[in-house]
């Protein structure tokens, strides 16, 4: 399979703490991948560096073969990068319909109407809320409209920050459905990074485990769901 991102040896640091120790991991075209560890591993602080918020000290980030390391973040969207941020962090006062359109502004408009039509069928509590301001909707519908945003410049590569956080556990099943959705009709690479390790897991093509900002477990997500020192330190009391 054809590599959608390549991150090799990338060490980062917040002053002189650092955050990320040597992190290998690769995501192929097509694939599902998440990020799963505790709170402080260095999770975000990787999806961050890839989209250029955080400058990695050392090692290197490839997307489709370019390097983007030391790149801009407006060009890193302008590469097909698109992420869904931790927080969700929608425009309180704006409505849905012009979330929306902030989304696809790298995109220039020009698929707008069909690219609406597109997240209104993944999410069609969104189609009826379009008129009503983001700050009105509850926090499973707000991180809807911030993955549909993130959608809307039609990335290839979809960064996922803790997704389900705060959100219903009703609500929890159907954003992981609606992931597997964008994945498989709109063939958009998904990382994503998750506290919950049992639904991103079975979702996952594969997934790493993050430890003190280095990587210490791989494999695809059913080998890690089966492995005991994984479902003692992510999964108990987890699968719901």
């Amino acid at each position: 399979m054809a590599e959608m991102l390549s991150i090799k040896g990338l060490e980062t640091f917040y002053g002189k703490i650092q955050a990320l120790r040597g992190v290998d991991l690769h995501i192929n075209k097509g694939e599902i991948v998440t990020l799963i560890g505790a709170n402080g591993a260095g999770k975000s602080t990787l999806l961050m560096s890839i989209c250029g918020r955080v400058q990695a000290r050392s090692g290197a980030i490839v997307l489709e073969g370019v390097d983007i390391t030391k790149a801009p973040t407006h060009e890193i969207i302008q590469m097909g990068v698109s992420q869904s941020p931790e927080g969700r962090r929608i425009f309180p006062r704006m409505t849905v319909l012009e979330n929306l359109q902030l989304g696809a502004t790298t995109n220039q408009m020009a698929y707008f109407d069909e690219d609406v039509a597109k997240v209104f069928d993944l999410f069609p509590r969104l189609d009826e809320r379009k008129n009503q301001r983001g700050g009105t909707l509850s926090g499973g519908e707000q991180q809807m409209l911030a993955i549909g945003r993130a959608l809307m410049s039609r990335p290839k590569l979809l960064l996922m920050d803790e997704p389900s956080l705060g959100i219903a556990p009703i609500l929890v099943r159907q954003i992981f459905q609606s992931i597997g959705r964008i994945s498989k009709e709109e063939h958009v690479t998904i990382f994503l990074v998750e506290q919950n390790a049992f639904h991103a897991l079975k979702l996952a093509d594969r997934g790493y485990v993050m430890v003190n900002g280095a990587v210490s477990m791989t494999g695809t997500g059913a080998e890690l769901l089966a492995r005991p020192e994984v479902r003692a330190a992510y999964l108990e009391g987890g699968a719901h």
